[in-house]
């Protein structure tokens, strides 16, 4: 019996976030998957997708310094 890798859960756990973000079919996302056994006898997808976050228009990065511990 197979079971998902941790890795392969977490890459359809990002398809999901994906199409959940992009208001998209997740099917030909995951039909798109390329799966190997690894040694430990669990699917692991070969080929994760990648998820993007842009910033918005009204974004800055520079407007939320990050804090280095100096204040």
């Amino acid at each position: 019996m197979l079971k998902l890798s941790d890795e392969a859960l977490g890459a359809v756990m990002l398809a999901l976030q994906n199409s959940l973000m992009q208001q998209s079919d997740i099917v030909p996302v995951l039909k798109d998957f390329n799966f190997k056994v690894n040694d430990k006898k669990e699917l692991y997808i070969m080929n994760p997708p990648l998820v993007k976050f842009d910033e918005g228009p009204d974004e800055d990065p520079d407007e939320y310094p990050v804090a280095n511990g100096s204040e």
